[in-house]
């Protein structure tokens, strides 16, 4: 326990770390999945090409790749970027597109009449996503849009790959400090995600109550 004592800074900057690529990157994530969402739903063929290309690309390419070209691969032309916002681009570009993915599933699964009546008031297609589509969209999509946002959390340990100090980094650093507290390194590496992903699994468990109760 003196070791984990000793270490209690290192502990809480990783953690603090950690958190804060998970709230930026979440937040960038449901931005942009949405906006692509709209776009994949879009009567305009140029947008939908363009979010079905986005989505595409990133679904099927592996994160640390993502990593790599965000880092290393951008100030190449000329455009660097530091690693902590690097590290909250690569899991919030990245993230995005799953974010996307269950959006849409969502606006697909409103009732088509919904989108005609809105157009029947005069509304247009955007009017029409935002005051009637989406909202309905995001009731039906808290659990596995809550499922996506817990796996990009632990995503986000890729960052200890690429200089951003977070919970993952601290294994390698504090295990070679002293390789016999190995096992308290784990626990105390394990429990700081737990204290992030625990309370968003509840989180998301009251909203899914709570919008089932609105539906």
């Amino acid at each position: 326990m003196d070791f984990v004592r000793d270490n209690a800074d290192l502990f809480l900057d990783a953690f603090l770390t950690t958190l804060g690529l998970s709230l930026l990157a979440g937040l960038l994530a449901l931005v942009l999945g949405t906006l692509l969402a709209a776009m994949r739903v879009s009567p305009i063929p140029p947008l939908r090409g363009l979010a079905t290309f986005y989505v595409e690309t990133f679904r099927n390419t592996p994160l640390t790749v993502v990593f790599f070209f965000i880092i290393f691969g951008l100030p190449q032309i000329d455009f660097v970027i530091g690693f902590f916002p690097g590290a909250v681009l690569s899991v919030g570009l990245y993230t995005a597109a799953f974010v996307c993915e269950a959006v849409r599933s969502g606006v697909n699964a409103v009732s088509g009449g919904q989108a005609e009546a809105a157009r029947a008031l005069g509304l247009t297609f955007g009017q029409a996503l935002r005051e009637v589509v989406l909202p309905q969209a995001f009731r039906t999509v808290v659990p596995p849009l809550g499922n996506v946002l817990i796996a990009m959390v632990k995503n986000t340990s890729i960052a200890a790959g690429f200089s951003v100090s977070d919970l993952s980094s601290l294994l390698p650093r504090l295990v070679n400090a002293d390789a016999g507290d190995l096992t308290l390194v784990l626990v105390g590496v394990v429990v700081g995600y737990m204290v992030i992903t625990l309370p968003s699994a509840l989180a998301v468990n009251q909203i899914e109550r709570r919008v089932a109760i609105l539906r």
